[in-house]
């Protein structure tokens, strides 16, 4: 639920009074009551010391949820842990038993919102003017507005927590299923208390000494990932080196401003900002959108040519998707995350001096570790900018770990995730005797909510019968995570249609161009909605590349002079089972198009009857079309019922930054 801000969501809005609130004590047992809203899950609060360690006063109440094993008294629960810091869990909570199927037939399914996040007593900090301050002066403002407590917001707090959550409900052993930050906090119950724990779920792993200050791993699985999405020769047509074009363009980048122009949803023409960190917002929100990362490729090999105009439409696609969720604690991310990381700087320095000795750190790193960004990219990507105005009353913490116990172990990792590559699990899987590491393509972050295959899930239940994991074969990509070839420069270098020539021909080619182009990018619109906090705000309707506008309304999509193409433009409706288009351009064989049988369109064109068949490209077009429409109202649907919750658990993780990581 990433957006190209560059100060957090969460100081661009006015933040709330600090509320830590007083809770009654502990009680021995959790006591659980009817839920609102649902008969499957059973609620409660439990109140669990505000230090652990028992030296500071106070209390805080976590919200908890409870899925009742199906069969018998569960001497043994599953803690589903959602991503973050700063994420709660509770809205996932019925995504979670769907996940987990038949394992929590026989087990407990608890749910709860970490200290600080959601409904358990979330912190919040109140900022005088916060379109007026820095991201460094908003960091210092609300470290001070949260005051000393800030101190007991981290992930050993909440591993205490989770043992807390463990005696007061009675079990003697827990399942920990996290993902991203999740995996973390799991790792860390492991090796606090490696007797209580009956098997580990890790999805898209963070390893237990934290991800690293400079996002190394994930610089270094980009350039994989680009290539992997253009392998089998998927890109053939396209670009012949997709890393290549995003070193040339970003070499543009990195000699002056890029500014470019797009057209918003209502046809307006809005100036763009192409940078390298809106470039890596795109490449990381691709960790959740499938058709995005195939657009990137697309969008930057015309931006290495010369096209700006894709990328940019593209961008203003994801500014208009949404912003922050509201749900997701900044406040709560930074207590945890600048407390716990361990940054190149010594605490005790000036919050100036430790941007300097950690800008020489990331210097002093040879240039192929951020290639083909650079270490000022990598910079402006991480905490340490607002990490730096942190006030640090603790020692760092400590830089060894104790051994994660041999249990049975599931591993997940996306084969196209950037946030938590796969090198990172591979590492975590080498640590844990006996883990099963499952690589699962064609999937980024947060893999059991978003792996279109069964294989993951599989895996999971593999794990508890138990029987052999599988592993999970590749085959080739679904066509909507295939790249096309960039739009063309003008009307004269398409190739006329199938059985037509002259300018009718290439008008009736551009056609299907034009509609195909529509049918992406309605998809995309959709897709990186349902990534945000108002699922499909955006993709209702799209601008044209150069001219015009589309608009989804229920079942009727209308279209307003778009234009993919620079003279040819189309104008009309599409409906179920009816199409009614006026074709206009400058360069176009002008005319008029309806739905024939079969998805067929049947017209003249410059005054030619032209019938473009079943198995053409028009017919592709108009399937896209239809799915994508078919697509948007199921999600109307599903929002209207479920809360506006299309993204998996883990979607939010790192949410509070320009460019989020775990």
């Amino acid at each position: 639920m990433q957006r190209a801000l560059h100060l957090p969501a969460a100081l661009t809005l006015a933040w709330l009074v600090l509320a830590l609130g007083s809770a009654p004590p502990a009680s021995a047992a959790i006591e659980y009551g009817p839920c609102p809203k649902t008969n499957e899950f059973a609620c409660a609060s439990l109140a669990v010391p505000l230090d652990p360690s028992g030296t500071v006063p106070g209390t805080v109440a976590l919200s908890i949820r409870r899925h009742r094993a199906a069969v018998g008294e569960a001497r043994t629960a599953i803690i589903a842990l959602a991503g973050g810091p700063g994420q709660p869990a509770i809205p996932f909570a019925e995504q979670f038993a769907e996940l987990l199927g038949p394992i929590a037939d026989s087990r407990d399914l608890i749910v709860f919102d970490q200290r600080g996040t959601g409904t358990s007593q979330p912190l919040s900090c109140h900022i005088a003017h916060p379109r007026r301050l820095t991201l460094e002066q908003g960091i210092s403002q609300c470290a001070a507005a949260l005051g000393p407590q800030r101190a007991f917001y981290t992930s050993a707090d909440t591993v205490a927590d989770i043992e807390a959550i463990r005696q007061a409900g009675g079990y003697e052993k827990l399942v920990l299923y996290g993902t991203s930050y999740g995996t973390k906090v799991a790792e860390e119950y492991a090796q606090t208390y490696p007797s209580r724990v009956e098997a580990l779920v890790l999805d898209s792993v963070v390893a237990p000494t934290g991800p690293d200050t400079l996002n190394r791993p994930t610089f270094a699985a980009l350039p994989r990932v680009l290539r992997q999405i253009c392998a089998d020769g998927v890109c053939r047509g396209v670009t012949p080196e997709p890393v290549r074009d995003l070193t040339r363009l970003l070499r543009r980048i990195h000699r002056a401003p890029l500014i470019a122009r797009a057209l918003d949803a209502r046809g307006h023409p809005v100036k763009i900002h192409i940078t390298a960190q809106s470039l890596l917002g795109m490449l990381l929100l691709g960790d959740f959108s499938g058709r995005l990362r195939a657009e990137f490729v697309t969008d930057v090999r015309a931006a290495s040519l010369g096209d700006d105009a894709p990328l940019a439409r593209t961008l203003e696609t994801l500014a208009q998707a949404g912003g922050e969720g509201e749900e997701f604690n900044a406040p709560l991310y930074y207590a945890t995350t600048c407390e716990e990381q361990t940054f190149p700087w010594s605490r005790a320095s000036s919050p100036a001096r430790r941007l300097q000795e950690a800008e020489a750190a990331a210097h002093a790193l040879p240039a192929a570790t951020f290639a083909p960004f650079s270490a000022a990219d990598a910079l402006a990507l991480s905490d340490i900018p607002a990490c730096s105005a942190w006030p640090y009353p603790a020692a760092a913490p400590p830089s060894e770990t104790a051994p994660i116990p041999a249990v049975p172990t599931l591993i997940l990792s996306g084969a196209d995730d950037l946030r938590t590559p796969t090198a990172t699990a591979r590492e975590v899987a080498r640590t844990i005797p006996g883990a099963h590491l499952l690589v699962v393509p064609f999937t980024g972050h947060s893999v059991l909510g978003t792996d279109p295959s069964k294989c993951s899930g599989e895996a999971l239940q593999a794990l508890f019968e138990p029987a052999p994991i599988k592993p999970c074969h590749a085959g080739r990509p679904p066509a909507r995570l295939r790249p096309v070839a960039p739009p063309p420069p003008s009307l004269r270098d398409v190739a006329p249609a199938a059985g037509y020539a002259g300018q009718a021909g290439r008008t009736a080619h551009g056609v299907a161009l034009t509609l195909a182009d529509l049918a992406r990018q309605l998809g995309l619109a959709l897709e990186v909605a349902g990534a945000g906090d108002e699922p499909f705000a955006s993709a209702g309707g799209t601008g044209g590349l150069h001219s015009g506008w589309a608009t989804l309304a229920g079942s009727t999509l209308s279209l307003h002079d778009y234009s993919e193409i620079p003279g040819l433009t189309l104008s009309g409706t599409i409906r179920p089972e009816v199409i009614e288009l006026r074709v206009g351009g400058a360069a176009a064989a002008p005319g008029t198009l309806r739905r024939g049988a079969s998805r067929t369109l049947v017209g003249t064109l410059g005054g030619q009857v032209v019938r473009l068949p079943a198995d053409s490209e028009i017919s592709a077009a108009i399937v896209g079309i239809d799915a994508t429409r078919s697509q948007a109202n199921d999600a109307r649907r599903d929002l209207s019922g479920a809360g506006g919750v299309l993204a998996g658990p883990g979607v939010g993780d790192g949410d509070a930054r320009l460019l989020p990581l775990p």
